[in-house]
């Protein structure tokens, strides 16, 4: 892989092409990497006991040849 966690990089395919960030996580085996604050879903929380339920954002893995590295 081009890019390893840490790096600034940059999307530039996909839903959010433009955007970006820095890389939280690596998966080399799948050949994708997880983006802070890109490729944001919705998860639905259920409620536990004595908790209020509720909706979490989380990054969703995107692929590895979308994203540029930004020079620091």
């Amino acid at each position: 892989m081009h890019v390893k966690k840490g790096d600034k990089v940059k999307v530039i395919a996909g839903k959010d092409k433009g955007k970006s960030g820095v890389i939280a996580r690596a998966l080399p085996k799948e050949n994708k990497v997880v983006v802070e604050g890109v490729a944001l879903f919705k998860r639905h929380q259920k409620g536990r006991a004595g908790e209020i339920g509720r909706i979490i954002e989380r990054p969703r893995p995107i692929n590895a040849s979308n994203v540029t590295r930004i020079e620091k």
